[in-house]
């Protein structure tokens, strides 16, 4: 049995660590920008991204643009508009933010509520939720499209 992606590269027969990241978008040659790494992080699908892509994990020290920002976020690591807007700053257009926060019951769970009040603050919206592994879920968030005048 073979299961698609929206990718389309991904079936069951497939590394395990690829299906993990494909279902999340990630493609090859995207440079993925992490943000808010620590110990809690998940390094199966930090590894899986770095498969699919080809390319390895980027920090705060890249000073080009970015495809996709990668960013952990926990309840109190202070406040996240600021973070978001910061996270701009280096995506590239049409770029995503994926923001990993721990799943609810876990240390540092984020609200939804807060997330959806801080998105739109930082000029984001919020396109999907995601179980991105055990102890994170992913929320994708992207720019707006610009209104036609």
């Amino acid at each position: 049995m073979t299961t698609t992606t929206r990718t389309d590269q991904v079936s069951d027969g497939d590394d395990p660590a690829r299906t993990l990241a494909s279902r999340l978008g990630f493609t090859a040659g995207q440079v993925v920008q992490e943000v808010g790494y620590d110990d809690d992080c998940d390094d199966e699908l930090r590894s899986s991204i770095e498969v699919v892509t080809a390319t390895q994990l980027v920090d705060l020290e890249y000073d080009d643009v970015v495809d996709v920002v990668l960013l952990w976020w926990r309840d109190e690591d202070g406040d996240l508009v600021d973070v978001l807007v910061d996270a701009l700053e280096f995506l590239a257009d049409q770029g995503v933010i994926w923001l990993m926060t721990p799943k609810p019951g876990r240390d540092g769970h984020v609200e939804a509520s807060d997330i959806s009040d801080a998105a739109p603050t930082a000029g984001l919206q919020s396109t999907s939720t995601i179980s991105a592994s055990r102890d994170w879920q992913g929320t994708r968030l992207v720019a707006p499209k610009a209104g036609r005048r």
